[in-house]
């Protein structure tokens, strides 16, 4: 009887582990809530010159900011760095979960 409550708990748990990260993992994909930060961005400025012109190299690089933000990829990793986290999650519940179904039987 023991090992059957236990199986039982043991089921919860694994299914709540399970759902729990299958949510979160919807609200960050769907953005309603943010990844978890791990990886940050650091924001330099640079003074320019009193000229009116722009010199080539800042040309490149306002362009490049218009078509490819700067904070993409810190985004990518910290979704990368969820979905890694979220794929444990889910087969370490799968495996309670398994455990508790070996001990209700």
């Amino acid at each position: 009887m023991a090992n059957k409550m236990v199986g039982y708990t043991l089921l919860a748990i694994g299914l709540v582990i399970t759902f729990w990260t299958l949510y979160q993992s919807y609200t960050i994909f769907t953005d309603k809530a943010s990844a978890p930060m791990i990886f940050k961005t650091q924001v330099v400025e640079q003074k320019s010159k009193v000229n009116n012109q722009l010199d080539l190299k800042q040309q490149i690089e306002q362009r490049i900011s218009e078509l490819l933000p700067l904070d993409i990829l810190p985004k990518m990793l910290n979704l990368l760095a969820w979905l890694m986290l979220a794929i444990i999650l889910i087969l370490g519940g799968g495996q309670i979960a398994a455990l508790g179904i070996k001990m209700i039987k």
